[in-house]
Protein backbone atom coordinates (compact mmCIF):
# COMPACT_ATOMS: atom_id res chain seq x y z
CA UNK A 1 0.00 0.00 0.00
CA UNK A 2 3.05 2.20 0.97
CA UNK A 3 4.62 1.09 -2.47
CA UNK A 4 1.48 2.65 -4.36
CA UNK A 5 1.30 5.43 -2.39
CA UNK A 6 4.47 6.35 -3.09
CA UNK A 7 4.50 5.69 -7.01
CA UNK A 8 1.31 7.96 -7.19
CA UNK A 9 2.72 10.79 -5.47
CA UNK A 10 5.90 10.75 -7.98
CA UNK A 11 3.43 10.27 -10.95
CA UNK A 12 1.32 13.20 -9.33
CA UNK A 13 4.84 15.00 -8.81
CA UNK A 14 6.24 14.14 -11.89
CA UNK A 15 3.44 15.44 -13.85
CA UNK A 16 2.78 19.11 -12.14
CA UNK A 17 6.57 19.53 -12.60
CA UNK A 18 6.11 18.98 -16.53
CA UNK A 19 3.15 21.11 -16.51
CA UNK A 20 4.40 24.14 -14.92
CA UNK A 21 5.60 27.25 -16.97
CA UNK A 22 8.88 28.62 -17.36
CA UNK A 23 9.59 31.58 -15.52
CA UNK A 24 11.71 34.14 -15.70
CA UNK A 25 13.51 36.63 -13.19
CA UNK A 26 12.93 40.41 -13.56
CA UNK A 27 16.17 40.72 -15.25
CA UNK A 28 15.80 38.15 -17.43
CA UNK A 29 12.17 39.61 -18.54
CA UNK A 30 14.43 43.24 -18.59
CA UNK A 31 16.18 41.97 -21.36
CA UNK A 32 13.87 40.50 -22.99
CA UNK A 33 11.68 43.49 -23.26
CA UNK A 34 14.45 44.97 -25.16
CA UNK A 35 13.61 46.03 -28.87
CA UNK A 36 16.73 44.79 -30.93
CA UNK A 37 15.78 45.51 -34.34
CA UNK A 38 16.59 49.03 -36.80
CA UNK A 39 14.24 51.68 -36.94
CA UNK A 40 11.88 51.60 -39.76
CA UNK A 41 12.43 54.25 -42.20
CA UNK A 42 10.17 54.60 -45.80
CA UNK A 43 10.43 58.72 -46.14
CA UNK A 44 14.32 59.18 -48.02
CA UNK A 45 15.87 62.47 -49.02
CA UNK A 46 16.38 63.49 -51.97
CA UNK A 47 19.32 66.05 -51.78
CA UNK A 48 21.78 63.07 -50.82
CA UNK A 49 23.17 60.21 -52.39
CA UNK A 50 20.98 56.75 -52.78
CA UNK A 51 23.50 54.17 -53.72
CA UNK A 52 21.94 50.99 -56.12
CA UNK A 53 23.84 47.72 -56.60
CA UNK A 54 22.77 46.12 -59.79
CA UNK A 55 22.68 42.06 -59.28
CA UNK A 56 25.74 42.42 -62.31
CA UNK A 57 27.65 44.44 -59.50
CA UNK A 58 27.44 47.81 -61.14
CA UNK A 59 26.93 50.66 -58.55
CA UNK A 60 24.94 53.36 -59.39
CA UNK A 61 24.51 56.43 -57.13
CA UNK A 62 22.69 59.48 -57.22
CA UNK A 63 19.77 61.13 -55.31
CA UNK A 64 16.07 59.59 -55.37
CA UNK A 65 13.67 61.18 -57.47
CA UNK A 66 11.28 59.00 -57.05
CA UNK A 67 10.41 55.29 -56.02
CA UNK A 68 7.35 52.65 -56.72
CA UNK A 69 5.88 50.86 -54.03
CA UNK A 70 2.73 48.13 -53.42
CA UNK A 71 2.17 47.32 -50.00
CA UNK A 72 4.91 49.61 -48.83
CA UNK A 73 7.82 47.88 -50.60
CA UNK A 74 9.53 48.89 -53.36
CA UNK A 75 9.66 47.84 -56.30
CA UNK A 76 10.71 51.00 -58.56
CA UNK A 77 13.06 53.80 -58.36
CA UNK A 78 14.38 56.64 -60.03
CA UNK A 79 17.92 57.85 -59.65
CA UNK A 80 19.35 61.07 -61.34
CA UNK A 81 22.93 59.12 -62.15
CA UNK A 82 25.31 61.76 -60.65
CA UNK A 83 27.51 60.00 -63.57
CA UNK A 84 25.98 60.98 -66.56
CA UNK A 85 23.73 63.32 -65.24
CA UNK A 86 20.95 61.38 -66.42
CA UNK A 87 17.72 59.98 -64.32
CA UNK A 88 17.30 56.12 -64.40
CA UNK A 89 14.73 54.15 -63.31
CA UNK A 90 15.36 50.36 -62.01
CA UNK A 91 13.19 47.60 -61.56
CA UNK A 92 13.36 45.35 -58.26
CA UNK A 93 14.54 42.52 -60.30
CA UNK A 94 17.56 44.26 -61.45
CA UNK A 95 18.79 45.20 -58.18
CA UNK A 96 20.56 42.81 -55.57
CA UNK A 97 20.90 45.75 -52.35
CA UNK A 98 20.41 49.19 -52.04
CA UNK A 99 20.93 52.19 -49.57
CA UNK A 100 18.18 55.03 -49.05
CA UNK A 101 19.33 58.16 -47.03
CA UNK A 102 17.28 58.92 -44.53
CA UNK A 103 14.59 62.02 -44.98
CA UNK A 104 15.92 64.33 -41.98
CA UNK A 105 11.41 65.11 -41.64
CA UNK A 106 11.05 61.66 -41.11
CA UNK A 107 13.78 61.00 -38.42
CA UNK A 108 12.62 64.34 -36.62
CA UNK A 109 9.21 63.23 -36.68
CA UNK A 110 10.21 59.48 -35.38
CA UNK A 111 12.48 61.45 -32.80
CA UNK A 112 9.73 63.70 -30.77
CA UNK A 113 6.95 60.66 -31.40
CA UNK A 114 10.04 58.54 -29.53
CA UNK A 115 10.47 60.98 -26.73
CA UNK A 116 6.13 61.52 -26.49
CA UNK A 117 5.73 57.83 -25.76
CA UNK A 118 6.86 56.48 -22.33
CA UNK A 119 6.77 53.03 -23.40
CA UNK A 120 9.59 53.36 -25.61
CA UNK A 121 12.01 54.84 -23.10
CA UNK A 122 12.59 51.13 -21.92
CA UNK A 123 12.19 49.47 -24.90
CA UNK A 124 14.09 51.34 -27.94
CA UNK A 125 17.41 53.24 -27.96
CA UNK A 126 16.96 56.44 -29.22
CA UNK A 127 20.32 56.23 -31.13
CA UNK A 128 18.64 53.82 -33.54
CA UNK A 129 16.67 56.97 -34.68
CA UNK A 130 18.94 59.74 -34.33
CA UNK A 131 21.95 58.06 -35.78
CA UNK A 132 20.51 56.61 -38.78
CA UNK A 133 21.63 58.94 -41.68
CA UNK A 134 20.68 55.72 -44.27
CA UNK A 135 18.45 52.30 -44.51
CA UNK A 136 19.89 49.00 -46.11
CA UNK A 137 17.30 47.26 -48.33
CA UNK A 138 17.36 43.70 -49.68
CA UNK A 139 16.35 42.44 -52.99
CA UNK A 140 13.70 39.50 -51.47
CA UNK A 141 11.43 37.27 -53.99
CA UNK A 142 8.32 37.41 -51.22
CA UNK A 143 4.17 36.68 -51.43
CA UNK A 144 2.99 40.34 -50.18
CA UNK A 145 0.88 38.76 -47.01
CA UNK A 146 0.94 35.51 -47.63
CA UNK A 147 -1.56 36.19 -50.76
CA UNK A 148 -0.45 37.87 -53.46
CA UNK A 149 2.25 35.75 -56.38
CA UNK A 150 5.66 36.08 -55.60
CA UNK A 151 7.32 39.09 -56.66
CA UNK A 152 10.79 40.80 -56.05
CA UNK A 153 10.79 43.97 -53.56
CA UNK A 154 13.54 45.66 -52.19
CA UNK A 155 12.79 45.61 -48.13
CA UNK A 156 14.57 47.36 -45.04
CA UNK A 157 16.54 44.56 -43.28
CA UNK A 158 15.98 45.61 -39.74
CA UNK A 159 18.44 43.02 -37.82
CA UNK A 160 21.29 43.26 -39.82
CA UNK A 161 23.45 42.76 -36.86
CA UNK A 162 21.57 39.39 -35.70
CA UNK A 163 20.67 37.96 -39.44
CA UNK A 164 23.09 35.21 -39.86
CA UNK A 165 19.71 32.73 -39.55
CA UNK A 166 16.72 34.35 -39.16
CA UNK A 167 16.54 37.89 -41.44
CA UNK A 168 13.58 40.33 -40.70
CA UNK A 169 12.36 42.83 -42.60
CA UNK A 170 10.63 45.47 -42.03
CA UNK A 171 6.37 45.97 -43.30
CA UNK A 172 6.19 49.85 -43.81
CA UNK A 173 1.80 49.34 -43.45
CA UNK A 174 1.87 47.27 -40.42
CA UNK A 175 -0.59 47.61 -37.81
CA UNK A 176 0.10 48.79 -33.85
CA UNK A 177 -1.41 47.23 -31.23
CA UNK A 178 -2.34 50.87 -30.47
CA UNK A 179 -4.34 50.76 -33.47
CA UNK A 180 -2.51 53.06 -36.02
CA UNK A 181 -0.82 51.95 -38.95
CA UNK A 182 2.53 53.54 -40.67
CA UNK A 183 1.44 55.80 -43.80
CA UNK A 184 4.14 55.78 -46.52
CA UNK A 185 4.65 58.64 -48.63
CA UNK A 186 7.75 59.45 -51.23
CA UNK A 187 9.21 61.73 -49.27
CA UNK A 188 7.86 61.20 -45.55
CA UNK A 189 5.86 58.95 -43.40
CA UNK A 190 4.61 61.23 -40.60
CA UNK A 191 2.18 59.35 -39.07
CA UNK A 192 3.92 56.77 -36.09
CA UNK A 193 1.42 54.65 -33.90
CA UNK A 194 2.83 54.22 -30.35
CA UNK A 195 2.03 50.31 -29.70
CA UNK A 196 3.50 47.42 -30.75
CA UNK A 197 4.54 46.66 -34.11
CA UNK A 198 1.99 43.38 -35.20
CA UNK A 199 3.51 42.33 -38.46
CA UNK A 200 7.05 41.92 -39.88
CA UNK A 201 8.40 40.18 -43.25
CA UNK A 202 10.80 36.86 -41.85
CA UNK A 203 13.51 34.92 -44.09
CA UNK A 204 14.34 31.69 -42.95
CA UNK A 205 16.52 29.10 -45.14
CA UNK A 206 14.52 29.77 -48.73
CA UNK A 207 10.99 30.70 -47.35
CA UNK A 208 9.93 34.26 -46.52
CA UNK A 209 6.48 34.72 -45.03
CA UNK A 210 4.35 38.10 -43.90
CA UNK A 211 4.59 36.83 -40.13
CA UNK A 212 1.92 38.86 -37.62
CA UNK A 213 1.22 38.63 -34.60
CA UNK A 214 -1.68 36.25 -34.43
CA UNK A 215 0.14 34.14 -36.33
CA UNK A 216 3.32 33.37 -34.31
CA UNK A 217 2.09 30.49 -32.13
CA UNK A 218 1.44 28.47 -35.46
CA UNK A 219 5.37 29.70 -37.10
CA UNK A 220 7.01 29.45 -33.56
CA UNK A 221 8.05 26.23 -34.97
CA UNK A 222 9.03 26.97 -38.18
CA UNK A 223 11.03 29.75 -36.54
CA UNK A 224 13.22 28.36 -33.87
CA UNK A 225 11.85 24.57 -33.36
CA UNK A 226 15.09 23.34 -35.05
CA UNK A 227 16.82 24.58 -31.71
CA UNK A 228 15.93 22.33 -28.77
CA UNK A 229 18.04 23.71 -26.35
CA UNK A 230 16.47 26.89 -27.72
CA UNK A 231 12.47 25.80 -27.43
CA UNK A 232 13.39 24.83 -23.89
CA UNK A 233 14.13 27.79 -22.18
CA UNK A 234 11.93 29.80 -24.13
CA UNK A 235 8.77 27.54 -25.31
CA UNK A 236 5.94 29.24 -26.71
CA UNK A 237 3.71 29.57 -23.96
CA UNK A 238 6.11 31.51 -21.27
CA UNK A 239 6.74 34.12 -23.89
CA UNK A 240 5.40 37.07 -25.77
CA UNK A 241 5.09 38.81 -29.19
CA UNK A 242 6.57 41.85 -27.91
CA UNK A 243 9.73 39.78 -26.91
CA UNK A 244 9.99 38.96 -30.76
CA UNK A 245 13.15 40.61 -31.66
CA UNK A 246 14.79 39.57 -28.63
CA UNK A 247 14.26 35.85 -29.39
CA UNK A 248 15.12 36.24 -33.02
CA UNK A 249 19.01 37.37 -31.33
CA UNK A 250 18.78 34.85 -28.79
CA UNK A 251 18.28 32.27 -30.85
CA UNK A 252 21.03 33.26 -33.43
CA UNK A 253 23.50 33.67 -30.56
CA UNK A 254 22.63 30.23 -29.09
CA UNK A 255 22.49 28.74 -32.73
CA UNK A 256 25.79 29.60 -34.75
CA UNK A 257 27.76 29.35 -30.85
Amino acid sequence: MKFRLAALSLVLFTGLSFGQKVKYSKEELKDMDNYLFEEMFTGFSPKKNARVILKDATTVEGPAKDVDRKKGQIYSIKVRNSASGKDETFNAENIAEMYLPVSGFEKGMRTANYFNKINNWSRKSPSKITNKDEVYLRNQMVSLKNKKAQKEYLMQLINPEFSGIIEVYADPIAAETGGMTFSVGPLSSPQVGGGVTKSFYVRKNDKVIWLKKGDFEEHYNFLFGDNAEFMKKYPYDAVKWEHFSWLVFEYTKMSEA
